[in-house]
């Protein structure tokens, strides 16, 4: 099973802004929390602040992956 994870605008910012609100873990670190908890299933990740380029990947992603988070 293949999952792809796509993070929009200003997700790269987690674990350093505003950590009071969304905590002070990175999505790096988180990520790789989920490949051990998830370790059967292939996850792949990306970050865009770009619009444009979250459309592209979801285009290129096509049907590839059984689910899109």
């Amino acid at each position: 099973m293949k999952i792809l994870i796509i993070n929009g605008p200003n997700l790269n910012l987690l674990g350093r802004r505003e950590t009071n609100i969304y905590g002070n873990e990175s999505f790096e670190l988180y990520f790789s929390e989920l490949q051990v908890e998830f370790n059967n299933v292939d996850l792949e990740y990306t970050q865009s602040n770009i619009e444009g380029e979250i459309i592209d990947k979801l285009h290129s992603a096509g049907f590839s992956a059984d689910g899109l988070y």
